[in-house]
Parts: C-alpha cells; structure tokens; sequence
C-alpha cells in the first residue's frame, strides 16, 4: 500500500468512525442535579494563599510549612496551575481601593462538557456524574492532547520526571470527598471565599451576593454558562477579563477531536504514525 492508498483508507476509517458516533463522552455526560459547585468570590478572598497549602498537603505533593505562603513576593508575577502547585492565588491592582488587591484563587474549573476528556483518545479523563473531571494513571499514555484541547490551560505534566510522570490537575479532592470531607482549599480558606455545595444552590448564593451588592460586583458570574458551564464559579469586583479569566463564549468546546481520534484508533492506527508518514 503506497502513502497515497493509505491516507484514504484512514480517512475512510475516521469518516466511519464519525458517522458511528452518536455521542461524544465528553459533551454528553449525564450529570447529576445534585453535582458540585464552588463559588469563589474574590471581595472576600484575602491572598493568604492557604488553599494552595493544603492542596499540596492533601495531594501528597512536597511543600514549604503553611507560614511561609505569607510571603507576597511570588504576587510579583503572574503564575498558572502546574505540576507542582494544582491550585494558585494571584493579585490584581484594584482602582477602587489600591491598599486591598484583589485576589484571585485558580485551578481546574471541571467544566460542564469539558474539552480535556473529549480529547482524551484512552478515556484516562472522566467527568463525573458529580461535575468532578477525574484523571487515570492507568490508562494515560501520555499524548498530552488534554493540555493542547483546555481552554483555561490547565492540566500540566512531570517533565521531569522521566518514570513514570503524570498529568496534574485538580480533581476536586475526590478521596476527600469519598470519605465526607470537603475539598482541602474550601476546608482551609479562613474567610469564606470558597463557598462549596450543590451547583444550583451556589449559583443561587452568587445571584444573591450581586442582587444584595450591586455596588460592589460586576453583574457576571463567570464559569455559569462559559463554555457550557463549570464547576467553579466566580463573582468579582472587577471585570473578568482584567482578571485575565480567559473571555469564553457560552458554547461548550466541540467534541470533533474525540470523534476523530476514536476513528483513527479504531483502525488501529495511531497519531504519531500519521505524523511519522508525513515527513515519508
């Protein structure tokens, strides 16, 4: 079989593949009424820095003592989540009051139809009936295209480790959960930032906290229908996008990746075979 005859009976098996899929796991999810959902509501929050502590010391995941996250030095750059820290708080310049910054706790938002499990050509990433998106150890491959397909650029990777690396992202302390606890950075946070219950019942809160407060918060729950919705909620005093929440429509992430990923692997040809005959 020449390259030619080859990439026609790929394509054919990728066009059977999509015609054969009816659903795409990571948009069609059956969610419970009763999922998850955290609000972080940033006129609260005070930067302590304590959720990132204790999500670390719930991962197992080395860290310095907790009254070492007083230091504000690290505010002076802007930092994403990564395999080292699965949750991070950042500072912002507030003009209404330059001596309180706004503060800004970021992680995994475990969207409604998220992008990252759709991706996933060996179901390693799961959503959950309970809003949570979960990660499998077992299954990964480490192709990494959860990191190329989140809109938030979320999950991270252990470059440097080379046995056994993982991919790193919140999974909303789901052992925690398991035995009744809450989440690690909800448990902690001192100040009521992170309010964590029944999605609806926390949207209601966010409604409530913007009626009562018009003053003080933008009219905007961010992550209530972004890209379909997420777990993770926010309301603010200041708009998103100054906050650098990444400015999303309301259509979730489209599962055509999944559809053809699943078609190439079903004619078992992997992705880096296809990259391989390219440069033939």
């Amino acid at each position: 079989m020449n390259r030619r005859n080859f990439f026609k009976s790929v394509a054919a098996g990728v066009s059977i593949g999509a015609l054969g899929a009816s659903s795409v796991k990571g948009a069609d999810k059956v969610l419970s009424e009763d999922r998850i959902g955290i609000l972080v509501d940033t006129d609260a929050c005070v930067g302590c820095r304590n959720c990132e502590w204790a999500c670390r010391t719930a991962h197992n995941m080395p860290t310095p003592d907790l009254d070492t996250y007083a230091d504000n030095s690290v505010f002076k750059e802007y930092r994403l989540p990564d395999s080292t820290s699965l949750t991070v708080v950042n500072e912002f310049e507030n003009e209404k009051n330059p001596l309180l910054p706004i503060y800004l706790k970021f992680q995994c938002m475990h969207c409604e139809r998220p992008a990252c499990v759709s991706a996933c050509i060996v179901g390693a990433l799961t959503k959950l009936p309970d809003g949570s998106v979960v990660w499998s150890d077992d299954k990964c491959i480490g192709c990494r295209y959860c990191m190329v397909a989140c809109q938030f650029q979320i999950p991270s990777y252990d470059y440097n480790k080379s046995i056994d690396p993982h991919i790193r992202k919140c999974d909303l302390c789901f052992d925690r959960r398991k035995n009744g606890q809450l989440p690690a950075c909800v448990n902690i946070c001192p100040n009521e930032a992170l309010i964590f219950g029944k999605r609806n019942e926390v949207l209601k809160i966010a409604k409530d906290r913007i009626k009562r407060k018009p003053d003080i918060y933008v009219n905007h729950i961010y992550g209530e229908q972004e890209i379909g919705g997420t777990s993770w909620m926010y309301i603010a005093t200041k708009s998103f996008d100054k906050l650098k929440m990444p400015p999303l429509g309301i259509n979730p992430a489209p599962g055509t990746s999944e559809t053809i990923q699943h078609g190439i692997f079903a004619y078992f040809v992997p992705p880096v075979t296809l990259y391989a005959l390219l440069v033939l």
